[in-house]
């Protein structure tokens, strides 16, 4: 087992749950709040984590977080939290769940509206100690939210906007792989590239950090050697391993920033028909994002080469869209049901969303523009 204390406290390996007991004592947590969604409680996955707990009469379920977390569920779970007098959450899924389980703990001990605290709205000096703990338990290997210190939420108004701050961070992370094996092959293809986009992005993203590019080119090549492994056999306890280490690794390294993938897939996830995944609308726009970027990240690009085992005069974007088709993965946006009429309500929000700050090559509005059409196929 190992224990590893970098940002916050990650329980990391098979069996990683079976600590969960220990750590809410640890905690001060005797009535938790379960956020989960209906698709990890019919598969088991919630009773395989709550077989853990010392008492299991004391504890509260909320199992209706949606695809992309909202305002509207966070108002929900934080009613049974307060009515059913908890103390903590324990966030159980995917990233979703876990981003939801965040803004249950933030609303429950800070005044005011969600939309107070969202990073571009000025709200992160708001957000203080006093946030109720939060365990997060990852079934998926891609968003890296259980080390993550923000949340991404759907307000009530339409907008898709973060919340951020080292105090947001879950206390503690148990990371157990057993738990993802149940994931479909599609799903672990999506938070595989999930991952693989945060690591890419973190590592060209500007600022100086180098030990963030350090972790972030380790879950890099371990996503590269192991991506496909995990998709092709969902019981290879090794490519498991490697993608939820990968996956978390992604988000401790993305402290540092990210960029135009995540301000294009951020406001894409806000549409509510059709409901579109995260982490393969990050692959899906990967590709048109490279493109942009070539010129403005020095070598960085040569080193991602390095670490993939490709040629120096290789296409990196076309080496991307490659990968992506051998994962079964939409090539284009169009697939996955966007059309060009939703794209131009979407575009001040790309420009407005916190990543985009951190994109190495600045973006107006019609940069945005001409990246969704080229992403839309």
């Amino acid at each position: 087992m190992a224990t590893i204390t970098y940002l916050t406290k990650i329980q990391f390996d098979f069996g990683a749950v079976q600590l969960l007991a220990d750590e809410m004592a640890e905690l001060g947590i005797s009535r938790p709040l379960f956020v989960t969604d209906k698709g990890v409680r019919a598969a088991g996955l919630l009773d395989q984590v709550m077989e853990h707990l010392a008492d299991n009469s004391a504890a509260e379920i909320f199992d209706g977080t949606p695809e992309n977390p909202t305002e509207a569920a966070m108002t929900l779970a934080l009613e049974q939290y307060r009515g059913a007098g908890c103390d903590g959450v324990i966030g159980v899924g995917g990233g979703s769940s876990m981003d939801l389980a965040k803004a249950v703990a933030l609303m429950a001990t800070h005044p005011g509206e969600l939309s107070e605290y969202m990073m571009i709205l000025g709200g992160a000096p708001k957000i203080t100690a006093a946030i109720a703990p939060v365990i997060a338990i990852p079934t998926t290997a891609g968003t890296g939210s259980e080390v993550g210190r923000g949340a991404i939420m759907i307000l009530n108004d339409g907008r898709k906007l973060g919340f951020g701050s080292p105090h947001v961070i879950p206390k503690v992370a148990l990371c157990d792989p057993d738990l993802t094996f149940s994931m479909p092959m599609m799903l672990t293809a999506g938070t595989g590239m999930d991952a693989f986009a945060h690591c890419f992005e973190t590592f060209c993203a500007p600022a100086i950090n180098p030990p963030a590019d350090a972790i972030a080119t380790d879950g890099l090549g371990r996503a590269l050697r192991f991506v496909e492994q995990a998709v092709a056999d969902g019981s290879n306890q090794e490519a498991r391993w490697q993608m939820m280490m990968a996956s978390m690794e992604g988000a401790m390294a993305f402290q540092k920033g990210l960029g135009a993938v995540h301000g294009m897939s951020h406001p894409l996830g806000s549409i509510q028909d059709p409901i579109l995944h995260h982490g393969t609308l990050n692959a899906v726009c990967l590709p048109a994002v490279i493109r942009y970027n070539e010129e403005f990240v020095g070598d960085k690009f040569s080193w991602v080469k390095q670490i993939w085992g490709l040629p120096p005069k290789a296409d990196l974007a076309d080496e991307v869209a490659a990968l992506n088709a051998r994962l079964g993965l939409p090539a284009n946006l169009r697939e996955m049901g966007v059309t060009e009429a939703m794209i131009e309500p979407l575009i001040p929000h790309a420009v407005a969303d916190h990543t985009t700050a951190s994109n190495p090559r600045p973006l107006s509005a019609e940069d945005y523009r001409a990246l969704f059409l080229e992403a839309l196929g």
